[in-house]
């Protein structure tokens, strides 16, 4: 299983690297993972709306250009299902079963992800009702590959 993380932005933060580091470690039992970054997009918090779309939509255009043409695309968005970990485990096998080799997770910038990329997603996840920031997402999901592959091996990590 090839597993890929494109992601919107760097981690300036040392522990939430270090964490990344742990987890890619770790997932590479189970499968070969990929971290693409991308350009975010520099805007502050008193950006203008339009300008913050604008952002958004080159956000999207460089995601989208950067995405493989086969694979299973799963955007991560606060509008997206939540699942348990043993539910998260089990979409993965359903959709290695069903013939996928390779998935891609998206993570947008600090202000999410462009319509457009979400409409060519096969699955909108939500981590939780609750908001994290773009670079601690991506610490989390990859926390949760790799709980959902132990869990499918019948590991003891999930207990």
């Amino acid at each position: 299983m090839n597993v890929s993380i494109f992601y919107v932005g760097n981690i300036k933060d040392s522990y939430l690297a270090e964490g990344c580091a742990e987890y890619e470690k770790r997932i590479g039992a189970y499968a070969k993972l990929s971290q693409i970054e991308l350009k975010e997009y520099r805007i502050t918090d008193e950006t203008s709306p339009s300008e913050r779309a604008r952002a958004m939509a080159e956000e999207g255009k460089r995601i989208l250009d950067a995405l493989p043409p086969k694979c299973y695309k799963i955007a991560l968005c606060v509008e997206g299902k939540q699942m348990s970990s043993p539910a998260f485990s089990a979409k993965l096998e359903d959709i290695k079963n069903a013939g996928q080799s390779h998935i891609a997770f998206i993570i947008g910038g600090p202000f999410g992800l462009d319509e457009r990329v979400k409409a060519a997603c096969d699955l909108r996840l939500s981590l939780s009702e609750m908001t994290f920031s773009h670079r601690l997402s991506r610490l989390l999901l990859l926390e949760q590959i790799y709980r959902a592959f132990n869990i499918a091996s019948g590991g003891n990590y999930h207990k």
